[in-house]
């Protein structure tokens, strides 16, 4: 029994030993500083199935003279990591604040691996039951694709809620957060760095790739004007290449939405049906956007019964 208990123990070392030495060595993620001291690493345009590997969000981190902030984590543990070691690439301070700009499982999975810094992870006040509500279904979807590069991938649920407004004092650098009411998701919130005038968007904007809808479209429109009133000179989208011009990518991301539901209005009007709609509506846009074939259909298919009920 005595030397049960000693295998057993050795076990539980060597297990810990391994997992600790593969965060350790963990290769840094490469990260790109777009406005001083603010780093991004630019996601890969993939689908979140066929050929997903974890690693398609905008994930990154602002550094102020105290502390340092992550914004957003990427899709698997793994990724999370080596964001982790990107971050001590740049600078010892501590990570005292992981926020997530919304609940999708390409921006949050990577939570897990900064749980040794002991941060106050930040989100808005609905993304805890978001993150509890597809839990399952997130789990069973990222096993299915990605495999044992999925392994200790878990939800981090936030310990710091947003409901309307809030301020992270990095030391001589303010962040002010906002969360906003159903768009994209039901969750959305950005982060905006006073300092460098740089907003991180999340999925409230789509450079390139195919804004995904999973909220209120409706409402999505309705936000725009309000966004375009940031005074940002930088913007971070959720998806694409961080812009100086981001006044344009949030006009070409409205006039998708208002053509998508123009088209499906139509063929409501009309008595089509939603298959047949997903063969037409928004077709002039496809070469202006990344994996919009797949995209697109989604899209109609979470926005026909929807305006059925107009």
């Amino acid at each position: 029994m005595y030397r049960l208990l000693l295998l057993k123990l050795f076990g539980i070392l060597l297990c810990n030993a391994l997992f600790f030495s593969t965060m350790a060595l963990a290769e840094p993620l490469p990260v790109t500083e777009v406005a001083s001291g603010v780093f991004v690493h630019q996601g890969v345009h993939e689908e979140l199935t066929e050929g997903y590997h974890g690693d398609i969000a905008n994930i990154g981190f602002v550094v102020g003279k105290k502390s340092v902030a992550v914004i957003d984590t990427g899709g698997t543990l793994a990724v999370g990591q080596r964001l982790r070691e990107a971050v001590r690439q740049v600078t010892d301070l501590p990570i005292t604040y992981v926020i997530n700009t919304h609940v999708h499982p390409d921006h949050i999975y990577g939570d897990a691996a900064f749980a040794q810094d002991h941060p106050q992870f930040v989100g808005h006040f609905k993304l805890g039951d978001a993150m509890e509500l597809r839990r399952d279904m997130y789990q069973r979807n990222n096993l299915e694709v990605l495999g044992k590069a999925f392994a200790g991938s878990e939800i981090v649920k936030p310990t710091l809620l947003v409901k309307d407004t809030l301020e992270l004092d990095l030391g001589s650098r303010v962040l002010q957060l906002k969360a906003w009411t159903p768009a994209h998701t039901n969750t959305d919130m950005t982060v905006f760095d006073t300092t460098s005038q740089t907003l991180w968007a999340g999925d409230l904007l789509f450079i390139e790739r195919t804004p995904a809808m999973d909220g209120d479209t409706r409402n999505w429109l309705k936000l725009i004007p309000l966004l375009k009133a940031i005074p940002a000179k930088m913007v971070i989208p959720g998806h694409g290449t961080p812009t100086m011009q981001w006044q344009q990518a949030f006009d070409r991301e409205q006039h998708y939405f208002e053509v998508i539901l123009g088209d499906i209005r139509a063929s409501i009007k009309k008595g089509e049906t939603m298959e047949s709609t997903m063969d037409h509506a928004a077709a002039g846009e496809k070469d202006s956007w990344v994996l919009f074939s797949t995209v697109n259909r989604r899209n109609i298919n979470l926005l026909f019964p929807q305006l059925e009920w107009e």
